[in-house]
């Protein structure tokens, strides 16, 4: 499968996207699950280039701080770690890094002496609210190309295919 980050590295070279991969006479499914792909490959790469070059952060230290800031209350390593998806290796690190910039806390938790309640500081929620904000006019300017109704089509269709998915 084509790798797309290294496509469109010459300007005059179109990008190469996983959708290229199949052809007319490959099965319909599949043609979709790679364009769905590409879509969300390329989104992702654009939300995580623009969160490098304004916030100087990664999109799993953004999303970290979007789990904490959805739960004040603090959410546990473990927790974070099945929130995101990632190994709790990954969420130690994460925090190890936004703990010495002052941006979240790490509190051991009485009750339990293995386990550590994370939450933003106040300087956390502040960086996260202006990250925040930007990440969601990004967000609206990738799917600006669609008219509205096509949004809400896509969203009605891309939910039955999630409950499908999730019901068998």
């Amino acid at each position: 499968m084509p790798n797309p980050s290294a496509a469109g590295s010459a300007a005059d070279v179109p990008p190469v996207d996983l959708e290229t991969s199949a052809g007319e006479s490959d099965h319909e499914a599949l043609r979709l699950w790679l364009r769905l792909l590409t879509c969300t490959t390329l989104i992702e790469g654009d939300i995580r280039s623009r969160l490098r070059q304004e916030f100087a952060v990664t999109l799993p230290r953004f999303d970290l701080m979007s789990q904490l800031d959805r739960h004040p209350e603090g959410l546990k390593m473990g927790e974070l770690s099945r929130r995101m998806m990632v190994t709790g290796g990954n969420v130690t690190g994460i925090t190890d890094q936004l703990q010495q910039e002052g941006l979240v806390t790490r509190e051991a938790l009485p009750t339990d002496r293995r386990a550590f309640l994370i939450r933003l500081t106040p300087a956390g929620r502040e960086a996260f609210s202006r990250m925040a904000r930007a990440h969601e006019s990004w967000v609206e300017q990738l799917f600006a190309g669609l008219a509205e109704t096509d949004r809400r089509t896509l969203f009605r269709v891309l939910g039955r295919l999630k409950t499908s998915l999730t019901t068998t």
